[in-house]
């Protein structure tokens, strides 16, 4: 105890020199847990976009379904859906289920033919969770019998408005043509310029129709809580043996995964510049420190202090510089981000996404701990090997310092 008392006041000894030393850490532990925060934000954003516009919190279909590639998909389609439903509603962890059918089909408005990728569902549940799907114009599809919505591609395409009516020409199951005459209600866009160039959504029983069919091909589901999949998919497995269940992030591999991926390597080579800088920029301040105390040093040497116990009181010093540095930069990270970056950062369109978005700075508790432990110990090495050359010097030459 008596070595922190005399460890911190000689930090106040040379406040200048201290408080060079406190600002660098400040700064960087600062920048470090709001950069954190900030890749957190743009991770979930990415993740609610993926599961709020397009896949739910996963998806269920026949084994190997989506790993291959059928000539008749059809006979590989969900026949027991009212049975699969019904156990699903029955999980305290399911707040909806969303049969799906995918099909192609041939778009036209009488003048216009277009090929598109159709989404038979159900609008009035789908409606309750699919927030993220971006209606520029109308509405979402909801209890709309012989209503479809359009990507926003898809719409210009066809050139056609609310309330404009298109008809859908597909095959049955049995090779026949069909067709269903239905009116626009809406027109969207998920950012996802690939999907928003081909895909409609009209009623499940329509496209059932069209089709000549009674079977789903997939049923998506919204989970109470995100980390509720695990438990899902496994009461699914031993309950369907026939059915498998991919969560969201293995059905958009290539824009959520590989995002997330790429974010996480990008925060970890930034975040070692940081702490290169933090040890460096630490290093230099303390080294010029220690020679300027290199007769401080000397005369301890000469009352009897070891090697070891002035290097503890060094030590010291760099440990409570980094408490104390490290608690301001945490401090000034939340002071941050309830103020100038209260409202969020308005982000360009990411790579393979056509819309902007803001993403919030979500600072996360547990990391502070982290970026707290990193900070005691960026500035404990700095300290450390700024001092030990020094320390180990023979005592005369270190009294003969000026």
């Amino acid at each position: 105890m008596k070595l922190i008392i005399i460890a911190y006041k000689n930090l106040l000894r040379n406040t200048r020199r201290t408080f060079t030393i406190l600002l660098t850490i400040t700064c960087g532990m600062g920048a470090l847990f709001l950069y954190h925060g900030f890749n957190s934000g743009i991770m979930n954003q990415y993740k609610f976009n993926c599961i709020r516009s397009r896949y739910g919190h996963g998806q269920i279909n026949l084994k190997n379904y989506l790993d291959q590639t059928y000539e008749k998909p059809w006979e590989h389609w969900i026949e027991n859906y009212s049975e699969v439903e019904s156990f699903l509603k029955e999980q305290p962890e399911v707040k909806h289920v969303f049969p799906r059918l995918q099909f192609f089909a041939l778009l036209t408005n009488g003048k216009i033919n277009v090929s598109g990728r159709g989404q038979g569902i159900d609008g009035v549940e789908e409606d309750k969770f699919f927030t993220a799907m971006n209606v520029e114009e109308g509405k979402n599809l909801s209890n709309e019998a012989d209503g479809i919505i359009l990507g926003k591609g898809l719409a210009r395409t066809l050139n056609v408005g609310i309330g404009d009516n298109v008809t859908v020409l597909a095959n049955t199951v049995y090779g026949s043509l069909n067709g269903v005459d239905l009116q626009v209600v809406g027109i969207f866009h998920t950012g996802a310029k690939d999907f928003d160039d081909v895909v409609f959504r009209l009623q499940l029983k329509q496209a059932q129709i069209l089709l000549d069919t009674n079977k789903v091909e997939s049923v998506s589901l919204g989970l109470y809580k995100d980390e509720n999949w695990q438990t899902v998919s496994t009461l699914i497995s031993n309950r369907f043996k026939n059915l498998e269940s991919i969560p969201f992030e293995i059905l958009d591999k290539v824009y959520y995964k590989h995002a997330v991926d790429f974010l996480k390597a990008q925060f970890d080579a930034i975040k070692m510049i940081i702490l290169v800088i933090i040890i460096l920029g630490i290093f230099n301040t303390i080294s010029t420190a220690v020679l300027e105390r290199k007769q401080e040093i000397g005369n301890l040497r000469a009352n009897g202090e070891s090697v070891a116990d002035v290097m503890k009181l060094f030590s010291l010093e760099g440990l409570l510089m980094g408490i104390i540095g490290s608690l301001l930069g945490l401090f000034a990270a939340w002071l941050l981000n309830n103020t100038i970056l209260m409202n969020g950062i308005l982000m360009p369109p990411s790579p393979g996404i056509t819309r902007q978005f803001h993403v919030f700075v979500e600072l996360q508790p547990g990391y502070s701990l982290v970026t707290f432990a990193l900070g005691l110990v960026t500035s404990f090495i700095a300290t450390f090997l700024a001092t030990l050359k020094v320390v180990r010097r023979p005592i005369g030459e270190l009294l003969r310092s000026h």
